[in-house]
């Protein structure tokens, strides 16, 4: 968030958008709760806040797992989160903050 406390917006985050909230986002477009097109920049808390708990909601009707998901649904966020990781590779992130309590 910025200091003026709206959110930046996904493309402008830190390690290309793999934070939490760029999750929210990107399973948002995967469930159609946004257009892919939104990158919610300039939404107060919460806004970000009401995004998660729709996304939740999508998410329970699948047990919260992508190998639940349908085939379309599945498909889409396959595409979806693995530009996302291509993305935020080819701008230097690595996953290892993320993973680093895994061992």
């Amino acid at each position: 968030m910025k200091s003026t406390g709206k959110y930046m917006g996904i493309q402008n985050e830190a390690h290309g958008g793999m934070t939490s909230v760029g999750k929210i986002i990107r399973d948002a477009w995967v469930f159609g709760v946004i257009e892919e097109t939104e990158t919610c920049e300039g939404w107060l808390i919460a806004g970000l806040n009401a995004l998660l708990l729709k996304v939740d909601k999508e998410w329970d009707k699948y047990g919260c797992m992508v190998s639940n998901l349908p085939p379309e649904l599945f498909e889409k966020h396959k595409r979806i989160h693995d530009k996302a990781i291509k993305d935020a590779r080819a701008a230097g992130w690595s996953g290892e903050y993320e993973t680093r309590n895994e061992s």
